[in-house]
């Protein structure tokens, strides 16, 4: 069963497939038996493809497999080490200064909310510096510096810094901005998030251990009752956030900045060499680097910075699509380096994994495509029904997993965990929908294809509405392939069940519920965001 992000299994094919066809013989004996095999032998002289596509198929389903298993190692960490959070071991005498960095780029939804919410953090006037960077080629340029005024007029300390070329992109606003920051400290905020008042006095005395680079705290969902994909979304986040974020961070294993809503030592940065821009994901990659310069990173997940889920199917896939295309890309530049370096051989091996899980999308989509040839050969074969044996500890380890993983960070959030249940089918077939999208964006990774930096549409959503139709996602040619694919496993849904291979629809049916989906969302939901001047939270 493949999981959201990186569990699988095996529906309709198996290894043992293979070793069984390899092992009879060209006299239609077989090794394993005297004397003539059943009526079916005939079939079970696979041609050369059919031994192929079972190979691809077994030796996918193997990989995805250590990726699944994976999820319960970091429940194992993170129930180990929950609990234990982390005290300062002392306090400033005297609070230092912070640099607030807000890198934005057409944020005319959520910059006066953005700008408010940083206007009310609880920090001494005299050491707090604001830089609003700003690469924006619209009218919120206009609105942020009426904003800025606004606040210097009350005394704010507070710098509007604008780029005409957007050199770096994010990378490169934060790195100009790093060169004017007026004090030791940053803390960087993306124009979605919401900051609590309180947030840098909670945070900042952990900086007393002069080996701490960074500190990140655990975001927050200001619209996750939004809607279904909203919802969705949260869950996502929260097993990432909660219990990959703690499991990693507590057993000294590398974690990541997660490029906003974290607090920086500026000199750590400096030493790790800076903000880079050759990969789509600047956070990871100077995480990784600033980690192996021997910083230490602090996680808090008892501090939450609320955001803006994306309510958009296709301003959610170019997250996506950044995300994955970007840690495929720190995975080349950074990995040849963790190996060189002398860290424990666990902690090497925790950030291959890491680094290397969102190439897991393009091994699902080639057994995807696989899945109608693998389901017709073994139809056929002779020992399908005995290769239940291994498909079903497959499938039950991988759902177990998945689903444990995900409840499991709920039941650490929310009183109504139990609630978050019904989501978890709908939760597997999102995830493998984007097996199309994210096996684009790794494979560009792969190759080194270049792209620009896409940002993700705001719309200053917290409840039901939304201000503006600035910024609607544009339907793309993806939308047709992932139909096409649904179409393609509704047929392989009625094949396995006239072959009698009751055991893969459930796992051919999430497949086919989630490119129906997605397809189907991407393809209307721009339309419909157009058309209507108040966004119902139905998708």
């Amino acid at each position: 069963m493949t999981g959201v992000h990186r569990g699988t299994d095996s529906d309709g094919g198996s290894c043992a497939e293979v070793d069984r066809a390899s092992r009879t013989d060209s006299d239609g004996g077989s090794f394993l038996f005297e004397g003539p095999l059943p009526h079916h032998t005939a079939t079970m002289n696979l041609e050369l493809w059919q031994l192929v596509c079972l190979a691809i198929y077994c030796g996918i389903v193997i990989v995805l497999s250590v990726f699944g298993f994976h999820r319960y190692h970091m429940m194992r960490l993170f129930f180990k080490h929950r609990g234990h959070d982390p005290v300062p071991s002392r306090r400033f005498d005297e609070l230092p200064g912070v640099t607030v960095q807000l890198p934005i780029f057409n944020e005319y939804h959520v910059v006066d909310r953005l700008l408010e919410a940083v206007d009310g953090l609880d920090y001494p006037r005299d050491r707090l510096e604001i830089q609003v960077l700003d690469d924006s080629i619209d009218e919120t340029a206009d609105k942020a510096r009426l904003a800025v005024d606004r606040l210097a007029g009350r005394g704010v300390d507070i710098a509007y810094i604008h780029r005409d070329d957007r050199v770096g992109f994010k990378a490169g606003a934060l790195a100009n901005g790093l060169t004017r920051a007026k004090h030791d400290f940053v803390f960087i905020l993306d124009a979605d998030f919401v900051p609590p008042p309180a947030v840098l006095k909670e945070a900042i005395h952990h900086f007393t251990d002069e080996k701490l680079g960074m500190v990140q705290m655990r975001w927050g969902h200001l619209n996750r009752c939004y809607s279904l994909l909203t919802r969705l979304q949260s869950i996502f986040l929260d097993g990432h956030l909660v219990i990959e974020h703690l499991a990693r961070n507590r057993s000294g294993r590398f974690f990541n900045f997660n490029g906003t809503a974290g607090i920086w030592r500026k000199l750590s940065i400096e030493e790790a060499g800076g903000w880079e821009h050759d990969t789509l994901t600047e956070d990871l990659d100077l995480s990784f680097r600033a980690q192996l310069a021997g910083w230490k990173f602090l996680f808090l997940p008892g501090i939450e910075v609320p955001a803006e889920l994306p309510v958009e199917i296709n301003a959610f896939k170019t997250q996506q699509h950044r995300w994955t295309k970007g840690a495929v890309q720190t995975a080349k530049k950074i990995l040849p380096r963790v190996w060189r370096s002398d860290f424990p051989l666990y902690v090497k091996i925790e950030a291959t994994i890491h680094l290397t899980a969102n190439s897991s999308y393009i091994l699902m989509l080639v057994m995807a495509l696989l899945m109608l040839p693998v389901l017709s050969i073994r139809a056929d074969m002779v020992w399908q029904h005995r290769l239940l044996l291994v498909d079903l500890p497959l499938f039950s380890m991988a759902t177990m997993a998945m689903s444990s993983f995900y409840l499991v960070s709920q039941r650490a959030l929310y009183a109504d965990w139990r609630s978050q249940i019904k989501y978890l089918p709908l939760l597997m077939a999102l995830g493998i929908s984007l097996c199309i999208n994210n096996a684009r964006a790794g494979i560009e990774g792969l190759i080194g294809h270049q792209s620009d930096f896409h940002r993700t549409p705001k719309y200053g959503v917290t409840a039901q509405t939304k201000p503006g139709r600035k910024y609607v996602g544009t339907k793309t040619l993806l939308s047709l392939v992932e139909m096409f694919m649904a179409g393609y496993f509704l047929y392989i849904l009625l094949e396995a069940w006239s072959v009698g291979l009751y055991f893969g629809i459930p796992f051919i049916l999430l497949f086919h519920a989630g490119f129906l989906y997605t397809g189907l969302l991407s393809a209307v939901q721009p339309w419909l965001l157009r058309r209507s001047p108040r966004t119902q939270g139905a998708a």
